[in-house]
């Protein structure tokens, strides 16, 4: 696991698959919550920019 982007992905990985008992929704689950854990990690790492995505406005 050598960056943020990775251990977010396994992180999301692992919590849908702790939370889901199986079958198609548990899948679609994991997908949504990898894809989600692999974003967080990205903007931890620096490669995306979320407040350029969410529309966040700097003040000063």
């Amino acid at each position: 696991m050598s960056s943020m982007t990775t251990t977010g992905l396994l992180a999301g990985l692992l919590l849908a698959v702790a939370i889901t008992t199986g079958g198609l929704v548990g899948f679609l689950l994991a997908l949504v919550l990898g894809g989600l854990g692999l974003v967080v990690g990205a903007h931890a790492d620096g490669r995306i920019d979320l407040g350029a995505v969410l529309g966040a406005r700097r003040r000063g």
